[in-house]
């Protein structure tokens, strides 16, 4: 009897059980932190060691040529013929098969691929009186139906209600096809039709690959699925590896139905599940499982460990965000026994991480921001803050030159060079040079110059204001960079507008006057020069990062902050959004090895102003024992319940014990009243107590806000029932 290979010996039973496995198709249903990374090379070296399988006949597919060519290695560390399996992510797969049968699909061998910027650079030559966020719309619709298997001729009415949609996807294809190029889309598209339409290719194919593992089958989209069927048949032996718990980018067109119904896609299917974590602590996955328990479209399984014990996971209870930061600093520098480096602050958005940056440069916590650059450093506050830079000096010639013309106002090169030189001739600042040069010009190039100073004097006249923020936002307004930059973010979902917005908050701290504006300024170059004096200590430092970045990431201790509903979960009426954002949160739980804190906050500036918050509701669908509870100043456990406290500590201590305990005096707002508030409209008390002798109201309102309320400090007014 052949002795059992050593990479065998090291699995648990569930994972020995899915690399034996043989016949029928295979999910293996792995959790976070079950080793599933491991299984699938293990898998593969051991079809090519033990079980004879040629390695040219095995297709692994994956998501990012990263994770391709980890695959291999790990795959040829066990086995060193394993080194020859075919390994691909879906689009390098989909391009190879394209260019071997080129000519049956009527394409040249040589076609390039088109990105997205190419993309909306050929709708250009279709569409030149568009404006380039227009097109840039257009081409991620485009992307999508792709993503759907969707051509021109197919119904598009899940992708856009525009009856105009269908025929601008008509001709980018047909303009396509005349160059004879692809775009990413199509990488997926020809292949399904390749093998659907051309038998003598799908059989040659379905021969070619007679084992094909895919990996994070969670993320794959509705063509991926379609493509995967085309490839295989009875004789194929298929796997897939994924957890429909952390399916988490459906923005991006990821289908948590394809794993969810593999099972009945794929007749005859044997899931193994591999539940046990070799990350967390028990009492970080008894919440993380008690979380996404709440999802309907879901398999199920439940996690373990052998690390039973291991702290409570601490929600903490908080003011608002200052608080929030002022927190996570003090459990940084209460708990030394886990450095720095292996700390993750967790958020849902990326301009969450302004406050951290600040409060962190001026603590002296050297930390990094993955997934994004550091806030004063992105683009859109970049542009922003020029503007604010040359309102306070008007010879600044660097900013200048980035507002003048960002929107484009058709103010080139030779204008600029001609401002400049008139500025440094005469010794003038640069917006009295920019007006001598106007005086030059004619027609559009006039106007657009004239305009642009008229603009700078409007903004100017607006100081004097309460907050600098009112500024700011005069500056997004009127030069068009607020609109330019949500154009952005509505093309690549790059949170531009959010991060302009965290400006506004910055910005209201500072009166809306030229001493403000100075002030703000000089704060701005004093964190940049702790940045530079932390870069070059090299310590070890604390990971800044959102919910959907950390995928894959582990860390000892994990702070997942604003959970306030609004903010997360962001969505409240799309039941789909809603259990996504429920397995993002999971995802961001699971990070954590050993400790892990939750905060939320009573009250959060947005856009400037202050606005009341209710937690988060991910927080009140689980058993409150699963927690223990902090507040501002606590160094421990309190003794609050996160169901009774509704939306947050008071201003100061930790969370009281809230729940049912109104005590004998009436409440003035019980259950059931209808109210009224300004900024919210019309709703309804669902929960009412006492904290203290403060009444406290949590209300649902008609748009499906949730807010927490002291009737007693707040402008909630009772109205009649029949609203």
């Amino acid at each position: 009897m052949q002795e059992m290979p050593t990479y065998l010996q090291t699995l648990n039973p569930e994972q020995r059980s899915a690399v034996l496995h043989q016949g029928a198709p295979l999910l293996i249903l792995a959790g976070a932190g079950s080793g599933k990374t491991r299984v699938i090379t293990v898998k593969i070296a051991y079809l090519v060691d033990r079980m004879g399988v040629d390695p040219a006949s095995i297709l692994a597919v994956t998501f990012t040529n990263k994770a391709a060519r980890e695959m291999r290695d790990r795959a040829a560390s066990l086995s060193p013929e394993a080194g020859g399996v075919f390994i691909r992510t879906f689009h390098s797969f989909g391009a190879w098969l394209v260019r071997r049968n080129a000519s049956l699909l009527g394409l040249p061998s040589g076609f390039t691929i088109y990105d997205d910027d190419d993309q909306v650079s050929l709708l250009r030559t279709l569409y030149p009186e568009h404006q380039r966020g227009t097109l840039a719309r257009w081409a991620r619709l485009i992307s999508r139906a792709k993503d759907y298997g969707l051509r021109a001729g197919d119904d598009l009415g899940r992708i856009s209600r525009d009856p105009e949609f269908a025929r601008i996807y008509g001709a980018y294809e047909e303009r396509l096809r005349e160059i004879g190029n692809l775009d990413f889309g199509d990488l997926i598209l020809y292949p399904i039709e390749l093998l659907r339409d051309h038998s003598e290719v799908r059989d040659r194919i379905r021969a070619r690959f007679r084992v094909i593992l895919v990996d994070e089958y969670q993320d794959s989209n509705v063509a991926q699925y379609e493509l995967l069927r085309q490839l295989t048949d009875e004789h194929t032996y298929l796997c897939v590896v994924g957890d429909d718990d952390q399916s988490i980018y459906r923005f991006r067109g990821a289908e948590v139905r394809n794993i969810v119904t593999f099972p009945e896609s794929f007749p005859g299917t044997e899931v193994v599940r591999l539940e046990q974590n070799y990350r967390s602590t028990q009492p970080i996955l008894s919440l993380a499982g008690a979380v996404v328990d709440n999802n309907a479209d879901r398999l199920g399984k439940k996690l373990w460990t052998e690390r039973e014990s291991g702290p409570t996971p601490v929600l903490a209870a908080l003011s608002d965000q200052d608080a929030e930061v002022r927190f996570c600093v003090q459990v940084l520098r209460e708990n030394r026994s886990i450095p720095p480096g292996e700390t993750a602050i967790l958020y849902r958005t990326n301009a969450q991480s302004r406050l951290f940056e600040t409060e962190f440069l001026r603590e002296g916590i050297p930390y990094r921001v993955v997934g994004s650059v550091r806030f004063y450093e992105r683009e859109e506050i970049k542009d922003a803050v020029a503007f604010l830079k040359f309102l306070a000096n008007p010879r600044d010639e660097v900013a200048f030159r980035r507002i003048v013309n960002k929107p484009s106002r058709g103010i080139g090169p030779a204008k600029l060079e001609a401002i400049s030189e008139i500025a440094t001739g005469r010794g003038v600042p640069l917006d009295e040079a920019a007006a001598e040069a106007a005086r030059g010009l004619r027609g559009k190039a006039r106007a657009a110059l004239e305009g642009f100073l008229e603009m700078l004097g409007d903004i100017r006249r607006s100081f004097g204001a309460a907050k600098l923020s009112e500024v700011v936002e005069r500056i997004l307004e009127q030069s068009g960079l607020g609109a330019y930059h949500s154009e952005h973010d509505e093309v690549r979902g790059s949170q531009k507008q959010e991060n302009l917005e965290e400006l506004l908050n910055a910005a209201s701290l500072y009166p809306g006057t030229e001493a403000g504006l100075l002030e703000f300024l000089e704060m701005l170059e004093l964190d940049a020069e702790r940045q530079a004096e932390l870069a070059e200590d090299g310590a070890d430092a604390v990971t800044l990062i959102t919910m959907h970045n950390t995928k894959g990431l582990e860390f000892d201790r994990v702070i997942v902050t604003g959970l306030e509903d609004g903010l997360f979960p962001r969505s409240q009426d799309d039941p789909n959004e809603l259990e996504e954002e429920r397995r993002l949160f999971y995802v961001a739980l699971t990070r954590a090895r050993t400790e892990l804190y939750l905060t939320t906050c009573r009250y959060r500036r947005v856009h400037g102003r202050v606005l009341e918050c209710a937690p988060s509701r991910f927080l009140q669908e689980v058993p409150e024992t699963l927690f223990s509870f902090a507040g501002p100043g606590d160094g421990g456990d309190g003794d609050g319940s996160v169901h009774g406290w509704g939306a947050g500590a008071g201003a100061g201590g930790s969370v009281g014990a809230g729940g049912s305990a109104a005590g004998p005096a009436r409440l003035e707002f019980p259950p059931g009243t209808a109210v009224y508030h300004d900024e919210y409209g019309s709703g309804v008390v669902f929960k009412a107590w006492r904290e203290a002798r403060t009444e406290v109201v949590m209300v649902r309102f008609e748009t499906g806000q949730v807010a927490r309320f002291l009737p007693r400090y707040s402008q909630l007014e009772r109205i009649g029932a029949d609203y």
